[in-house]
């Protein structure tokens, strides 16, 4: 602003110099012609008149000169304040992409510490159930990781101030979820305790971008463990506000005991680069960026932001969103009722957590907050389904009591720990003390709900399998994939479904191998970028093949290439559906039994909710 400032005083001097120079035009002719007539005329003009003509004569031609001199040196000025201003959008916009880059940075660095963390638990875990568990922390990670990668490629194509929201029926506890999932084990490592409060009135599912809110929770989740001391404590709380038609209020909270800001060092804290001091980013790291695009993303949710905070007390971030209801699918519940769980913790707010859940599904629960009770409860009483214990209910850590309860009761009570921290440390031996599985803090109604029913036999595992045991036997299919391991992966996922598949590595041995027993297959998995043929000329060469089927087999899409453009180019190709790489589990089943008109209720229960809840970052099938 400042130099487009100068550069218009600058134009307005020039104006000034050029009339002046307009008028010393004037005094040189008037000079010139004087001078002439002086000579014609020397009778008349004396000797005083003359040196006046030759004044006028010899200044006009000084202060063009100079006028002149002066004219060039405010070009060259004027073409520099050009260079300067041009200078300054280059930077600007330079600032722009290093701020998407710094932001992009952190969201990915976030899932893969996750994903890193978790790794090399479970390398040194001792146990399945252990091994297990990091693998789900994985995939969690791995998919908001997705979710990231997807918003780059999204961002790189549309301009600044320009982002879209998209709308998906979502779980909106199961997305706080997978965003804790993705953060707490950070909150573990400096043993802080991150608690969650999920209003009860917020509609299960909602319509919305929720890629978008998890970037946003994360974002504030990871600044309030950045800037809260070690055994400090972190709560985010959701609350349902008001509906208006079909449009939710809601509002959600991310509440820690950290370091605080002061009044001062609020204002322009949403702007990008801000940071409340100026050793905040030497001391904490961090690039000031993730609050203004929070801000962003709220506002183009009808919402706000805003921050409660005191210097020693710690930090208030609450913002509200707009979204409109969705299905409001309820967790099944099936067998739940009169399902007998004992609770054991010394958090008030976990028990009472715990009552909220089993009056909702109709569980009787008892709470306990001692080792003592524990085994009170369970010898008087009838004999419990569940307990769920927190490991360090007292100085035993919990072991030495889930041991005496199991050689009590072996057959009628199951015994879930509860690690406060994530699984931080290696627990050894706990097979032989009755543990059967492991959950970590803050707890979720669905992740309670599911390992009732995994160990209730309510919808085991091996029922599960079953759903997909032999569930496309007889079908055949053409995989047509340049890369081995895609192949792999692929048919890998499809071996327990009993399909057989015939593969091959380019677009033009697909239609060859089509071409030569058109009838032999049900459908066609294509990939796009090959060699020799790429998918889109092998589609387009099957559809125009004088063959019977070659107008109605089945092909899907299995491409990288994601954007709107990308995916109608495999419709305008002859292909029926479209899948983006990497591939879910979920979304091959759901195509396949999509184009051979099998039942989705086939799949398992789990698979069942998770495509309804769209609970993956993937984007998916497109018809």
């Amino acid at each position: 602003m400042v130099l487009k400032k100068q550069s218009k005083s600058r134009k307005l001097f020039a104006n000034w110099i050029y009339a002046a120079c307009f008028l010393m035009m004037v005094f040189f002719y008037v000079g010139y012609i004087l001078v002439g007539v002086s000579y014609a005329m020397k009778s008349v003009f004396s000797t005083q008149d003359i040196l006046i003509a030759y004044i006028f004569f010899f200044g006009g031609i000084f202060v063009f000169s100079m006028i002149t001199m002066i004219d060039r040196m405010l070009a060259t000025i004027t073409e520099k304040s050009d260079l300067i201003e041009a200078k300054e959008i280059a930077e600007r916009d330079s600032r722009a992409k290093s701020s998407f880059l710094a932001n992009m940075s952190h969201e990915i660095r976030t899932p893969l510490n996750a994903i890193m963390g978790m790794a090399n638990i479970g390398k040194s875990a001792h146990d399945m159930e252990r091994t297990l568990y990091c693998f789900s922390e994985i995939c969690d990670a791995s998919s908001h990781l997705l979710g990231v990668v997807n918003d780059i490629l999204d961002m790189s194509k549309i301009e600044a101030n320009k982002l879209e929201l998209s709308e998906k029926e979502f779980d909106f506890e199961r997305m706080l979820q997978r965003v804790v999932s993705v953060i707490h084990f950070r909150a573990g490592e400096r043993h802080q305790k991150l608690s969650v409060n999920i209003d009860n009135n917020i509609p299960r599912t909602l319509i919305g971008d929720d890629q978008r809110l998890a970037q946003v929770i994360t974002n504030l989740l990871g600044n309030a463990i950045k800037f809260t001391p070690e055994n400090g404590s972190i709560h985010i709380d959701s609350r349902f506000l008001e509906e208006t038609g079909s449009i939710c209020k809601i509002q959600i909270s991310i509440t820690d005991t950290g370091i605080g800001i002061s009044s001062e060092q609020q204002i322009g804290l949403f702007n990008s680069f801000h940071q409340a001091t100026a050793d905040t980013s030497r001391k904490f790291g961090g690039t000031g960026l993730g609050l203004s695009i929070s801000k962003s993303i709220i506002e183009m949710m009808d919402g706000k932001i805003w921050i409660e905070s005191e210097i020693g007390v710690g930090s208030k971030f609450i913002f509200t969103i707009d979204m409109k209801r969705g299905a409001n699918t309820a967790l099944s519940s099936e067998n739940l009722n009169g399902l007998r769980i004992l609770a054991a913790d010394t958090d008030p707010e976990v028990l009472a957590h715990f009552d909220r859940i089993a009056e909702e599904y109709g569980m009787v629960c008892d709470k306990v907050s001692n080792t003592e009770e524990v085994l009170l409860y369970t010898r008087l009483n009838e004999p419990y389904d569940m307990c769920f214990m927190n490991d360090e209910i007292n100085d035993c850590s919990g072991l030495n009591t889930a041991g005496t309860l199991k050689e009590e009761n072996p057959d009628l009570c199951i015994i879930v720990m509860l690690p406060s921290m994530n699984l931080v440390s290696d627990k050894q031996g706990t097979e032989t003390v009755g543990v059967n599985k492991y959950m970590s803090k803050p707890m979720f109604a669905s992740s309670i709900v599911d390992v009732i029913d995994e160990y209730t036999n309510i919808h085991h595992e091996h029922e599960k399998a079953l759903h997909l045991a032999g569930l496309f036997e007889g079908y055949h299919i053409l995989l047509a994939d340049d890369v081995d391991v895609n192949r792999e992966i692929l048919l890998a996922q499809l071996e327990p479904t009993l399909i057989t598949a015939d593969c091959v590595d380019n677009g033009k041995k697909a239609v060859e191998m089509f071409s030569a027993a058109p009838e032999k297959y049900d459908m066609i998995f294509m990939d796009i970028q090959m060699p020799e043929m790429n998918g889109y000329e092998a589609a387009r060469a099957i559809r125009s093949l004088d063959l019977p089927n070659a107008e109605t087999v089945p092909i899907i899409a299995m491409t990288a290439n994601v954007f709107k453009e990308d995916v109608q180019k495999c419709f305008e190709a002859g292909m029926n559906k479209h899948l983006g790489k990497p591939l879910m589990i979920d979304e091959v089943m759901t195509g396949l039994c999509d184009v051979f008109g099998i039942n989705a209720e086939n799949l398992s229960c789990t698979q069942r909710e998770r495509l309804h809840s769209g609970s993956t970052a993937f984007r998916g099938l497109a018809s």
